[in-house]
């Protein structure tokens, strides 16, 4: 019998409300995960976790780190290394926090021995991916990077037919992500400043690893031009970022990113990719409206959490719907890459169990050496470039939108 994987989420924001706990209550339900913690910086997001899904998963609970019950004002910056230092080893540790804490977090639970999923990006420079992949693989531990726009039908299709030649060669597109007005208003103010992040860096990171993971073609330079502004604690970041890609083929990529779509819009985001290719005596087209997926809703009174009324639904990325069982499921790509990294997790120690040492982690190599070349699920070892963009873009950004290079070899790295 398969056991299950005890899981510990660190970081109790936006996306784990919105994705990675219902999804890991699900799957406790379906016997891959078995107790769950949550670590957070203090006790109001716990709190509305905790009161937030009774609803959809009856009977479900966490164990709160700090307990949902302690004074609001209360910090707790190091409390999920206590809490990671009392796992089992080789369970999974889910890493959920602003872009710049993810290296520390990733590396404190690899050197508690567990396995992780992290949100995207994984890092934000290429030779701190570098030292987790060496580290992961040297402990038998997997690292999973919740890319999850690679687990949407559209793209897994996409991929395929660019494999049989169906499309012809990629040479130029462009991509949009723009999230909404209110994430200025959130916790992003405390840490989405021109010095750590931008739009670009955030959310144009899905489309730049799509477009790889659709072609296998390289990035080889990157240039990004932002727009700063101020957010409601008066702290300047770029609420808008512009930026192009070229490939090691030539082709070239544009992505605009902010943080400004209309509260008031019917669509929580604008999203979209479009890809021309081209073939001998032809062109071909890759084209994905992400935002309008043929449903709309209009509702008596506003909902989400900008409470607009009528709404173009996308039900494929997640959605909780009924089912045979209690309360709701959740549903879409969001769902099955969480369910993916977790399940491969679980996996891997069943694979092992009973197994001497030495065998156990030969084992546990195998089959995270599969994962990487199957390249479905995002790895350290099959995504490391988008690292590499993420430098570049970085460092092009805040030189003005001059272009960085990447250049690759014995010692990959980024210059102007």
């Amino acid at each position: 019998m398969t056991r299950p994987i005890d899981v510990t989420i660190v970081g109790g924001g936006m996306i784990t409300f919105d994705l990675l706990l219902p999804s890991i209550y699900h799957l406790q339900r379906t016997g891959v995960i078995g107790r769950i913690d949550i670590c957070a910086l203090d006790s109001p997001p716990l709190k509305a976790l905790k009161e937030g899904f009774g609803q959809a998963f009856p009977g479900q609970d966490f164990t709160a780190h700090p307990s949902e019950t302690e004074e609001p004002q209360k910090k707790y910056p190091d409390l999920y290394k206590e809490v990671l230092a009392a796992m089992p080893k080789r369970q999974a540790v889910v890493v959920a926090m602003p872009d710049p804490l993810h290296y520390e977090v990733v590396m404190e639970a690899l050197r508690n021995d567990q396995h992780v999923l992290c949100v995207k990006p994984l890092v934000l420079q290429y030779a701190q991916a570098v030292e987790i992949e060496k580290l992961a693989y040297d402990k038998g531990l997997f690292i999973g990077i919740e890319y999850h726009k690679r687990f949407d039908r559209r793209a897994l299709i996409a991929r395929r037919h660019y494999e049989l030649g169906d499309f012809g060669e990629f040479v130029m597109g462009e991509a949009k992500m723009i999230e909404p007005y209110y994430y200025r208003a959130s916790n992003f103010q405390n840490w989405f400043t021109c010095d750590k992040t931008d739009p670009f860096v955030y959310v144009g990171c899905h489309y730049v690893d799509l477009v790889q993971f659709i072609t296998g073609l390289r990035p080889v330079q990157v240039s990004v031009v932002g727009v700063k502004g101020k957010f409601p604690n008066g702290n300047e970041g770029f609420m808008w970022a512009n930026g192009r890609v070229i490939y090691e083929n030539g082709a070239i990529l544009s992505v605009t990113d902010g943080l400004g779509y209309p509260d008031e819009g019917a669509g929580s985001n604008e999203q979209c990719l479009m890809m021309f290719c081209e073939g001998e005596g032809k062109t071909g087209l890759i084209a994905h409206d992400d935002q309008f997926r043929g449903v709309e809703h209009s509702y008596l009174r506003g909902i989400g959490c900008a409470g607009s009324t009528f709404n173009y639904v996308n039900p494929d990325f997640y959605r909780l719907v009924p089912w045979e069982g209690p309360g709701y499921q959740p549903v879409g790509y969001g769902f099955d890459s969480v369910a993916a990294i977790l399940n491969t997790i679980q996996r891997i120690e069943h694979a092992a169990a009973g197994l001497p040492e030495a065998e156990s982690l030969a084992r546990r190599r195998a089959i995270i050496k599969e994962v990487d070349e199957k390249a479905i699920i995002a790895t350290p070892a099959n995504s490391n470039t988008n690292e590499l963009v993420t430098e570049a873009a970085r460092l092009s950004i805040l030189n003005g939108g001059q272009p960085a290079s990447i250049c690759y070899g014995q010692d990959p790295h980024v210059e102007l």
